[in-house]
């Protein structure tokens, strides 16, 4: 068998590293050797970021690849064209539109805004009309006026905070407010062991209010027993007696009626007393008129 030169062993390299090489930089640009997509162009007055091997989608799904980017020299309108890579699989719809995309990393993507299903697909080939998406840095630079404006009130705001914080009167308001706190975290404490107490007490005390429902429960089955009847004959009757009674004090006839009624015997009844005490009065004065005792039977003279 007749050997390969060193020549050609070289070259066989060369060339498979070539083609390695290749397919390795389609690779990492998004493109595959053996692709079978249809392709697709896009025009666009400005493509600022977009460029060759940028992502394609729809809808937010990936469909393929931006393969190239030309631009139309010497045309009126000097367009660019973007030519595209979109898998077979899809379909666009006849109206949609193509929009370019950029994030906050600059990162730049092809979106394609598919139009309601009219049931008129793009052929391979057809031109897709584009344009530019602000995006996100692209509203951001739309915002950027009406930040300009705010930033002197944002400023001025600032200066005022600033101001406030540096008030020593904020520094006493925050530590009465630390001291109101506390205090709060002392009450409750004091109101959850109150609490804790009505709590410990409540089984007893319903056991009271039982007991005195029973009590009560008893006393009103007690006064179902009493027959009112009798019990209002007998008050009935000690009226009576009372009623006799008042009226034989009004009478002037009776000893006690005579007693009340009657002024001569108050007052001879109130000269007895006085005689008794004057009576009273001497005998404590001189005892010996009265009472006359001696041990050996002589008489006082």
């Amino acid at each position: 068998m007749k050997r390969i030169s060193k020549e050609v062993q070289i070259a066989i390299v060369a060339i498979v590293g070539i083609v390695v090489l290749y397919a390795g930089l389609q690779f990492l640009k998004g493109l595959s050797l053996y692709s079978n997509d249809d392709t697709y162009y896009v025009s666009f007055n400005d493509i600022s970021g977009l460029s060759p091997s940028c992502a394609v989608y729809a809808n937010g799904f990936r469909i393929g690849v931006v393969k190239d980017i030309k631009f139309s020299y010497g045309a009126d309108d000097s367009d660019i064209i973007a030519e595209l890579g979109v898998d077979k699989r899809m379909q666009i719809p006849t109206g949609s539109k193509a929009e370019i995309e950029s994030d906050m990393l600059g990162n730049v993507k092809l979106n394609i805004v598919l139009a309601p299903n009219s049931g008129q697909k793009m052929a391979p080939g057809d031109t897709i009309c584009g344009n530019q998406e602000a995006g996100l840095m692209g509203k951001v630079g739309a915002m950027l006026p009406t930040i300009e404006k705010i930033l002197p009130k944002l400023d001025s705001i600032l200066a005022n905070i600033n101001a406030l914080t540096a008030d020593p009167a904020l520094a006493n308001s925050l530590h009465n407010i630390n001291r109101i706190t506390d205090d709060l975290t002392v009450t409750t404490k004091q109101l959850n062991t109150l609490m804790a107490g009505v709590n410990a007490r409540v089984p007893s005390m319903m056991a009271k209010a039982d007991a005195t429902l029973d009590n009560t429960q008893k006393l009103t089955a007690n006064l179902n027993t009493i027959d009112v009847a009798a019990t209002m004959a007998k008050v009935n009757s000690t009226l009576d007696n009372v009623e006799e009674l008042t009226s034989s004090l009004a009478n002037k006839e009776g000893t006690i009626g005579l007693l009340l009624r009657d002024p001569s015997l108050y007052w001879n009844l109130a000269n007895t007393m006085r005689d008794a005490d004057s009576l009273m009065i001497d005998l404590k004065a001189h005892p010996k008129r009265y009472v006359h005792f001696s041990i050996f039977g002589k008489k006082d003279k």
